[in-house]
């Protein structure tokens, strides 16, 4: 291990890259460690990072402002796709990744490093998420896993080792739930969700942290217009917004109305099932108003095909494959759908419920001409007669041969 004289670490300041600073020092000949924060949007979880992160032996920290790059090109265009995996998750961790690991390259090579250091468990997803973004812009970049090299073996041996290392921690044995938090959602794992029976205690003080729980939200529901263009929010209630802004206020009215709380066993990339329980407020009302406007403006055609897409595109964030062909070209692909939904969606927040409240565009496929039930004159009932029998000549076909249908 002695080649290793410089190692640029992932840093959140949480349980695991807390004990990794001096971890790597005692392991790789008192190596220089320069710690590396992104902020997504962790808010007060980066006050005091850079004191502590020196204090258990970095040699700086860098604390790089990534939410307008994370909002504007990793989740905007993730909503445009109407990717959702496994249909639950909005992806708040999967996508954070990506970037982050990007910049992470970038000091690396400023800095000189030797290694690239991450605090992922080898049972999750985030470490393939991390290492395959830095092969792609450090293909021969050393990486360096912890948790695939060192004896820990349970969240108890980390804070063990912490108090061992005098290394203050923001959680106890008790409220050591696995979080993963930025301006999109938070995750909750470990703890009484490890087990799917055990309802999560949604009430219990401190555990939501971007709203309430349906059952705590107000009795009036609240209503919000989002303005789009070409598939981009741009403003909410008449008010133009920037991008970061936009996603905050939209928190603000989901969270305080109960809404986006999902519960979900997902497949993890690994081949494991696990729990955890997310809260993406905005995020939620985003993707529910972007399909409502989609409804409108797309043709069945384009807007069948393109559910197909969000699958694979799911899956492509999902499994930290964003930065790939496949994923690029699917994103020029939807980009192109995108070009019509422009438009403004009112909806109605209640108790953890979203209701449409109506949607417009100027370019608008419905045309109430064509659809009343009413008489009109741009419509001739009796041409369906003749749609039918060709549509339904291969059946006809079989039926006559014989087929057997059941």
């Amino acid at each position: 291990m002695g080649d290793i004289k410089k190692v640029v670490l992932a840093y959140s300041g949480g349980l695991d890259t807390s004990i990794i600073i001096p971890w790597l020092k005692e392991n790789y000949d008192n190596c220089e460690v320069i710690a590396v924060s992104g902020d997504v949007g962790q808010g007060t979880e980066l006050d005091g990072l850079e004191e502590k992160a020196k204090k258990t032996g970095a040699s700086k920290l860098y604390i790089e402002d990534l939410n307008k790059e994370f909002i504007e090109d990793y989740v905007f265009p993730t909503v445009k796709a109407g990717a959702v995996y496994e249909n639950k998750y909005l992806l708040g961790t999967s996508f954070a990744r990506p970037i982050i690991a990007k910049r992470l390259v970038e000091i690396a090579v400023a800095e000189g490093a030797d290694a690239i250091c991450h605090g992922c468990t080898g049972k999750g997803n985030d470490q393939v998420r991390f290492e395959l973004a830095i092969k792609a812009f450090a293909p021969d970049m050393k990486i360096i896993a912890p948790w695939r090299e060192w004896d820990l073996k349970s969240r108890d041996e980390e804070i063990a080792y912490a108090e061992a290392h005098n290394i203050p921690l923001k959680i106890t044995r008790e409220t050591n739930y696995s979080k993963d938090k930025n301006i999109w959602h938070i995750s909750h794992e470990g703890l009484d969700l490890e087990d799917p029976a055990n309802e999560p205690m949604y009430d219990k003080e401190g555990f939501l942290e971007l709203g309430v729980s349906p059952e705590q939200a107000p009795d009036k529901p609240t209503y919000v217009t989002i303005h789009f263009e070409k598939g981009i929010p741009t403003a909410i209630d008449g008010v133009e917004m920037g991008s970061v802004e936009l996603v905050k206020k939209l928190n603000e009215l989901g969270g305080a109305n109960g809404i986006g709380i999902v519960d979900l066993v997902e497949n993890r990339l690994v081949g494991m099932k696990s729990r955890g329980v997310y809260e993406t407020p905005g995020g939620t009302i985003l993707y529910y108003a972007h399909n409502k406007l989609e409804e409108l403006t797309l043709d069945r055609d384009t807007y069948h095909y393109k559910q197909n897409v969000a699958l694979r595109f799911a899956e492509l964030v999902y499994f930290g494959q964003w930065y790939t062909p496949l994923r690029k070209a699917l994103s020029a692909f939807v980009d192109s759908t995108q070009e019509q939904v422009t438009g403004d969606v009112k909806l109605k927040l209640y108790k953890g419920n979203i209701i449409d409240a109506g949607v417009t565009s100027p370019f608008s496929l419905y045309d109430e001409d064509i659809a009343t039930f009413d008489e009109d004159q741009v419509y001739d009932q009796k041409d369906s007669a003749g749609f039918i029998n060709l549509f339904g000549l291969p059946i006809k076909v079989q039926g006559k041969k014989g087929f057997r249908f059941e």
